[in-house]
Protein backbone atom coordinates (compact mmCIF):
# COMPACT_ATOMS: atom_id res chain seq x y z
CA UNK A 1 0.00 0.00 0.00
CA UNK A 2 1.61 4.03 -1.01
CA UNK A 3 1.28 5.46 2.22
CA UNK A 4 0.80 8.92 2.62
CA UNK A 5 3.96 9.55 4.86
CA UNK A 6 5.98 7.51 7.16
CA UNK A 7 4.20 6.19 10.51
CA UNK A 8 5.66 6.29 13.88
CA UNK A 9 3.41 4.45 15.66
CA UNK A 10 1.86 1.78 13.45
CA UNK A 11 3.88 -0.53 11.74
CA UNK A 12 2.75 -2.23 8.61
CA UNK A 13 2.75 -5.29 6.68
CA UNK A 14 0.76 -6.91 3.67
CA UNK A 15 1.25 -10.60 3.85
CA UNK A 16 -1.34 -11.85 1.58
CA UNK A 17 -2.85 -10.60 -1.26
CA UNK A 18 -5.20 -7.40 -0.29
CA UNK A 19 -4.51 -7.98 3.50
CA UNK A 20 -3.07 -5.42 5.14
CA UNK A 21 -1.73 -5.52 9.09
CA UNK A 22 -1.53 -2.50 10.78
CA UNK A 23 0.22 -3.06 14.29
CA UNK A 24 -0.13 -0.31 17.17
CA UNK A 25 3.62 -0.14 17.64
CA UNK A 26 4.42 1.84 21.05
CA UNK A 27 5.04 -1.72 23.19
CA UNK A 28 6.87 0.33 25.77
CA UNK A 29 3.48 1.36 26.47
CA UNK A 30 1.31 -1.45 25.77
CA UNK A 31 0.47 0.65 22.64
CA UNK A 32 -1.43 3.50 24.66
CA UNK A 33 -3.30 5.66 22.18
CA UNK A 34 -1.94 9.08 21.69
CA UNK A 35 -3.13 12.34 19.62
CA UNK A 36 -0.10 11.39 17.45
CA UNK A 37 -1.48 7.72 17.19
CA UNK A 38 -4.97 8.92 16.46
CA UNK A 39 -4.48 11.13 13.78
CA UNK A 40 -1.91 8.35 12.34
CA UNK A 41 -5.17 6.07 12.43
CA UNK A 42 -7.25 8.28 11.10
CA UNK A 43 -5.05 8.98 7.91
CA UNK A 44 -4.05 5.26 7.73
CA UNK A 45 -8.21 4.92 7.03
CA UNK A 46 -7.54 7.46 4.14
CA UNK A 47 -4.49 5.91 2.96
CA UNK A 48 -6.34 2.68 2.71
CA UNK A 49 -9.60 3.80 1.20
CA UNK A 50 -7.26 5.88 -1.78
CA UNK A 51 -5.26 2.64 -2.75
CA UNK A 52 -8.26 0.59 -3.85
CA UNK A 53 -5.88 -2.45 -3.78
CA UNK A 54 -6.57 -3.42 0.02
CA UNK A 55 -9.35 -5.68 0.92
CA UNK A 56 -9.15 -6.42 4.62
CA UNK A 57 -7.42 -4.41 7.65
CA UNK A 58 -5.78 -6.19 10.28
CA UNK A 59 -5.50 -4.25 13.66
CA UNK A 60 -3.10 -5.22 16.44
CA UNK A 61 -0.55 -4.78 19.00
CA UNK A 62 3.28 -5.33 19.18
CA UNK A 63 4.58 -6.73 21.73
CA UNK A 64 2.48 -8.58 24.92
CA UNK A 65 -0.31 -5.82 24.24
CA UNK A 66 -2.97 -4.44 21.93
CA UNK A 67 -4.01 -1.52 23.20
CA UNK A 68 -3.78 -0.02 26.81
CA UNK A 69 -6.32 2.63 26.14
CA UNK A 70 -5.20 6.52 26.55
CA UNK A 71 -1.73 7.11 27.59
CA UNK A 72 -1.49 8.45 31.18
CA UNK A 73 1.38 10.41 30.06
CA UNK A 74 -0.82 12.68 28.18
CA UNK A 75 -3.93 11.80 30.43
CA UNK A 76 -2.33 14.21 33.44
CA UNK A 77 -2.98 16.91 31.35
CA UNK A 78 -6.48 16.69 30.55
CA UNK A 79 -7.82 18.47 33.63
CA UNK A 80 -5.53 21.11 32.97
CA UNK A 81 -7.22 21.81 29.56
CA UNK A 82 -10.35 24.41 29.35
CA UNK A 83 -14.04 22.92 27.78
CA UNK A 84 -13.08 23.64 24.29
CA UNK A 85 -9.72 22.65 24.34
CA UNK A 86 -10.67 18.93 25.84
CA UNK A 87 -13.58 18.56 23.33
CA UNK A 88 -11.11 19.06 20.42
CA UNK A 89 -9.47 16.58 21.99
CA UNK A 90 -12.50 14.31 22.71
CA UNK A 91 -13.54 15.03 18.93
CA UNK A 92 -10.06 14.30 17.68
CA UNK A 93 -10.51 10.60 19.13
CA UNK A 94 -14.06 10.49 17.75
CA UNK A 95 -13.17 11.25 14.23
CA UNK A 96 -10.54 8.37 14.54
CA UNK A 97 -12.89 5.89 15.46
CA UNK A 98 -15.77 7.05 12.81
CA UNK A 99 -12.90 6.51 10.01
CA UNK A 100 -11.90 3.17 11.22
CA UNK A 101 -15.88 2.31 11.36
CA UNK A 102 -17.00 3.50 8.29
CA UNK A 103 -13.78 2.30 6.22
CA UNK A 104 -15.12 0.84 3.42
CA UNK A 105 -13.21 -2.74 3.71
CA UNK A 106 -13.68 -5.36 6.28
CA UNK A 107 -11.18 -4.13 10.39
CA UNK A 108 -10.52 -7.56 11.87
CA UNK A 109 -8.94 -6.84 15.26
CA UNK A 110 -5.92 -9.86 16.29
CA UNK A 111 -6.72 -9.20 19.89
CA UNK A 112 -3.18 -10.47 21.66
CA UNK A 113 -3.26 -9.26 24.79
CA UNK A 114 -5.01 -6.42 27.22
CA UNK A 115 -7.46 -4.00 25.79
CA UNK A 116 -8.52 -1.20 28.09
CA UNK A 117 -10.18 1.73 27.79
CA UNK A 118 -9.78 3.14 24.71
CA UNK A 119 -7.95 -0.23 23.46
CA UNK A 120 -10.96 -1.68 23.70
CA UNK A 121 -13.55 0.68 22.10
CA UNK A 122 -10.78 -0.02 19.40
CA UNK A 123 -11.38 -3.27 19.27
CA UNK A 124 -15.26 -2.80 19.23
CA UNK A 125 -14.98 -0.35 16.30
CA UNK A 126 -13.47 -3.55 14.37
CA UNK A 127 -16.04 -5.83 12.58
CA UNK A 128 -14.48 -9.23 13.45
CA UNK A 129 -12.53 -9.57 16.74
CA UNK A 130 -10.31 -13.17 17.15
CA UNK A 131 -8.04 -12.86 20.56
CA UNK A 132 -5.42 -15.06 21.69
CA UNK A 133 -5.94 -16.50 25.57
CA UNK A 134 -3.86 -13.91 26.75
CA UNK A 135 -6.27 -11.06 25.67
CA UNK A 136 -8.51 -9.35 28.03
CA UNK A 137 -11.14 -6.74 27.73
CA UNK A 138 -11.09 -3.90 30.33
CA UNK A 139 -13.99 -0.97 30.85
CA UNK A 140 -11.68 0.88 32.89
CA UNK A 141 -13.52 4.20 32.80
CA UNK A 142 -15.30 4.99 36.19
CA UNK A 143 -12.32 3.10 37.95
CA UNK A 144 -10.41 6.35 36.76
CA UNK A 145 -13.02 8.99 37.22
CA UNK A 146 -14.48 8.64 33.78
CA UNK A 147 -17.90 7.22 31.98
CA UNK A 148 -18.05 4.44 29.68
CA UNK A 149 -19.45 6.69 27.12
CA UNK A 150 -16.09 7.24 25.35
CA UNK A 151 -14.77 7.04 21.68
CA UNK A 152 -18.57 4.83 21.01
CA UNK A 153 -18.28 2.21 23.66
CA UNK A 154 -21.30 3.04 25.28
CA UNK A 155 -23.31 2.80 21.49
CA UNK A 156 -20.91 -0.48 20.23
CA UNK A 157 -20.67 -2.67 23.72
CA UNK A 158 -24.11 -3.09 24.58
CA UNK A 159 -24.81 -3.96 20.55
CA UNK A 160 -22.38 -6.81 21.12
CA UNK A 161 -22.84 -8.51 24.23
CA UNK A 162 -26.29 -7.12 24.73
CA UNK A 163 -27.69 -4.26 27.56
CA UNK A 164 -27.35 -6.35 30.79
CA UNK A 165 -23.81 -7.31 30.31
CA UNK A 166 -22.07 -4.01 29.11
CA UNK A 167 -24.22 -2.26 31.85
CA UNK A 168 -22.20 -5.14 34.36
CA UNK A 169 -18.87 -4.00 32.57
CA UNK A 170 -19.39 -0.48 32.09
CA UNK A 171 -20.27 0.12 36.29
CA UNK A 172 -17.76 -2.25 37.69
CA UNK A 173 -14.90 -1.02 35.50
CA UNK A 174 -14.43 -4.81 35.09
CA UNK A 175 -11.89 -6.58 33.28
CA UNK A 176 -13.30 -9.62 30.84
CA UNK A 177 -10.61 -12.73 30.28
CA UNK A 178 -10.95 -14.45 26.81
CA UNK A 179 -12.95 -16.50 27.57
CA UNK A 180 -15.24 -14.85 29.59
CA UNK A 181 -15.27 -12.27 26.14
CA UNK A 182 -16.02 -15.55 24.03
CA UNK A 183 -18.74 -16.36 26.31
CA UNK A 184 -20.45 -13.19 25.67
CA UNK A 185 -19.54 -13.18 22.24
CA UNK A 186 -17.40 -9.80 22.35
CA UNK A 187 -14.77 -12.12 20.28
CA UNK A 188 -15.20 -14.40 17.46
CA UNK A 189 -12.98 -17.09 18.62
CA UNK A 190 -9.81 -17.81 20.75
CA UNK A 191 -7.05 -18.86 18.38
CA UNK A 192 -4.39 -20.53 20.55
CA UNK A 193 -1.43 -20.19 18.27
CA UNK A 194 -0.42 -16.90 16.32
CA UNK A 195 -3.55 -14.37 16.15
CA UNK A 196 -2.14 -12.26 13.80
CA UNK A 197 -1.82 -15.30 11.10
CA UNK A 198 -5.43 -16.25 11.96
CA UNK A 199 -6.51 -13.12 11.04
CA UNK A 200 -4.70 -12.69 7.71
CA UNK A 201 -6.14 -16.72 6.85
CA UNK A 202 -9.37 -15.20 7.50
CA UNK A 203 -8.69 -11.59 5.94
CA UNK A 204 -7.70 -13.61 2.65
CA UNK A 205 -10.75 -15.53 2.34
CA UNK A 206 -12.76 -12.26 2.64
CA UNK A 207 -10.67 -10.81 -0.36
CA UNK A 208 -10.82 -13.84 -2.17
CA UNK A 209 -14.80 -12.45 -2.63
CA UNK A 210 -16.40 -9.28 -4.75
CA UNK A 211 -14.98 -6.50 -3.23
CA UNK A 212 -18.36 -4.65 -3.79
CA UNK A 213 -20.20 -7.25 -2.46
CA UNK A 214 -18.37 -7.07 0.72
CA UNK A 215 -18.30 -3.68 0.91
CA UNK A 216 -21.90 -3.35 0.64
CA UNK A 217 -22.77 -6.06 3.35
CA UNK A 218 -20.87 -4.52 5.62
CA UNK A 219 -22.88 -1.35 4.88
CA UNK A 220 -26.33 -3.44 5.15
CA UNK A 221 -25.01 -4.74 8.33
CA UNK A 222 -24.08 -1.38 10.11
CA UNK A 223 -26.72 0.53 8.97
CA UNK A 224 -29.50 -2.23 9.74
CA UNK A 225 -28.29 -1.76 13.25
CA UNK A 226 -29.77 1.73 13.56
CA UNK A 227 -32.75 1.55 11.44
CA UNK A 228 -36.38 1.67 12.98
CA UNK A 229 -37.70 -1.33 10.86
CA UNK A 230 -37.47 -4.42 9.29
CA UNK A 231 -39.09 -2.62 6.37
CA UNK A 232 -36.52 0.46 6.17
CA UNK A 233 -33.48 -2.98 6.48
CA UNK A 234 -35.37 -4.33 3.41
CA UNK A 235 -35.41 -1.04 0.87
CA UNK A 236 -32.04 -0.42 2.24
CA UNK A 237 -30.63 -4.21 0.96
CA UNK A 238 -32.69 -3.57 -2.19
CA UNK A 239 -30.53 -0.72 -3.05
CA UNK A 240 -27.88 -2.43 -2.69
CA UNK A 241 -28.14 -6.16 -4.51
CA UNK A 242 -29.65 -3.65 -7.59
CA UNK A 243 -26.38 -2.02 -7.63
CA UNK A 244 -24.66 -4.89 -7.24
CA UNK A 245 -26.51 -6.74 -10.67
CA UNK A 246 -25.15 -3.58 -12.36
CA UNK A 247 -21.45 -4.64 -11.95
CA UNK A 248 -19.09 -6.43 -13.71
CA UNK A 249 -17.99 -8.61 -11.18
CA UNK A 250 -21.42 -9.95 -10.88
CA UNK A 251 -21.31 -10.99 -14.20
CA UNK A 252 -18.06 -12.67 -13.74
CA UNK A 253 -18.90 -14.35 -10.76
CA UNK A 254 -22.06 -16.12 -12.32
CA UNK A 255 -20.28 -17.12 -15.24
CA UNK A 256 -17.34 -18.51 -12.90
CA UNK A 257 -20.00 -20.70 -11.06
CA UNK A 258 -21.10 -21.51 -14.57
CA UNK A 259 -17.81 -23.09 -15.38
CA UNK A 260 -16.73 -24.18 -12.43
CA UNK A 261 -13.66 -21.62 -11.26
CA UNK A 262 -12.76 -19.28 -8.73
CA UNK A 263 -13.94 -15.97 -10.09
CA UNK A 264 -11.80 -13.02 -11.26
CA UNK A 265 -12.73 -10.34 -9.39
CA UNK A 266 -11.96 -6.91 -10.96
CA UNK A 267 -13.69 -4.60 -8.76
CA UNK A 268 -15.76 -2.77 -11.13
Amino acid sequence: MAASGPFTTIALDTPAEGVLVATLNRPDRLNALTVGMFGELERLTRDVTADGTVRVLVLTGAGRGFCAGYDLAEAEELPSLDAVAMLDRQEAGMRTMVALRELRVPVIAAVNGPAAGGGLSLALAADIRLATPAASFTAAFTRIGLSMGDLGASWLLPRVVGPAAAAELAYTGGTVSAEEAFRLRLVNRIVEDDVVAAAVELGTRIAANSPAGVRLSKRALQANLEVASYAAALELENRGQTLLTRTDDMAEALQAFLEKRPARFSNR
